[in-house]
């Protein structure tokens, strides 16, 4: 049996149903990166998995280079919270199964803005997918949000458990990321503070392992922000950082803890793909967009010797716990941005 499933019932269908997580790599300079993104989990909850567009692969890559990864899954005030570390596997070795299965899990209707799935289906750009399998390595949780300046419960894997190893890195150069603008660090820090959007620190714990954390209040300074997160937050409070507004705006820097709070002194704000402005450009990119993702997505194709895959001409039925989700979406459960088309990815 999974040993997942020793979990309390509450934590383990919390995790099964979830929708969006907060999802952090460690890129090669050692610096944390958190991206909300749709997740879903194998069906023996073995691995929680997410995926990333072949065209803006840099996500997949740091996973590859670094398999540790954080994850943090949140709901409503009276639901758990969920910091999980784990080892990370990236799948590319099939692309088109990548593709059925990413759609069967996650449909297309929150993303659609209209389009039939007759128009959804050629946005190849966005359906080739590269799928990352997390394996847990520990689960920490508290009961609510409001628990969270008290220690976490644990779960930890078997000694000896052996964890999955990525594909081969395919032949060739990465493409090169697209030349999206640069953003003014504190111009983007005072729209992310009017949106009024989330904010997400993130910083690699004593074990090298990237762990995001909800801001409960955070200031914007004239070197950065001052960040107060819970007192349990799984890391230590110096070194790099990133500070991410729902994977829109986000801010690279320097932590170090002062008093009760975490100073992030930022250096640069990271490039916004316009996807994340505006969400139809996933599907009906406008011919900039689109001129980017095309090139990255044929070049990676061919790294992989693989051709594009066929996107089904029907729908494909959604899992089994596509349907949980969908349920709890529908219930007004609340849930993160979904977006997987992201900086990031």
């Amino acid at each position: 049996m999974n040993g997942i499933r020793e979990l309390p019932e509450r934590v383990f269908k919390f995790i099964e149903e979830g929708v969006v997580s907060e999802f952090a790599t460690v890129s090669q300079a050692g610096v944390p990166i958190d991206t909300p993104t749709y997740y879903f989990p194998s069906e023996d909850m073995g691995t929680i998995d997410v995926a990333t567009g072949l065209s803006y692969p840099a996500k997949a890559e740091r996973a590859r280079r670094n398999p540790k990864i954080g994850l943090l899954i949140e709901g409503g005030v009276d639901e758990p919270v969920v910091a999980i570390r784990g080892m990370a596997a990236v799948r590319d070795a099939d692309l088109q199964q990548n593709a059925e299965r990413y759609i069967s899990e996650t449909g297309f209707d929150r993303i659609s803005f209209g389009l039939d799935w007759a128009a959804a289906r050629r946005a190849v750009w966005y359906w080739t997918r590269i799928i990352v399998e997390v394996m847990p390595e520990r689960i920490m949780w508290w009961d609510t949000p409001a628990a969270m300046d008290g220690p976490p419960q644990l779960w930890n894997a078997s000694p000896g458990t052996v964890f999955p190893k990525s594909d081969p890195k395919p032949a060739g150069e990465t493409s090169p990321p697209s030349n999206w603008r640069q953003e003014v660090w504190r111009e983007s820090a005072q729209v992310a503070i009017y949106r009024g959007a989330p904010a997400h620190l993130t910083l690699c714990d004593s074990d090298g392992f990237p762990m995001p954390i909800r801001a409960r209040s955070l200031d914007l300074l004239d070197d950065g922000f001052r960040v107060t997160v819970p007192l349990a937050a799984p890391w230590k409070s110096d070194g790099n950082a990133t500070l991410t507004f729902e994977g829109v705006e986000t801010f690279v820097g320097q932590a170090s803890a002062e008093g009760d709070a975490v100073m992030l002194r930022v250096e640069r704000a990271l490039p916004v793909l316009p996807g994340m402005r505006d969400a139809t450009q996933v599907l009906r990119p406008n011919d900039e967009v689109y001129g980017n993702l095309m090139p990255r997505l044929l070049q990676e194709i061919r790294r992989r010797a693989q051709p594009i895959p066929k996107i089904p001409e029907q729908l494909p039925a959604p899992t089994r716990m596509a349907q949980l989700r969908r349920t709890r979406m529908a219930h007004g459960a609340p849930v993160t941005r979904i977006n997987s088309s992201k900086r990031s990815h």
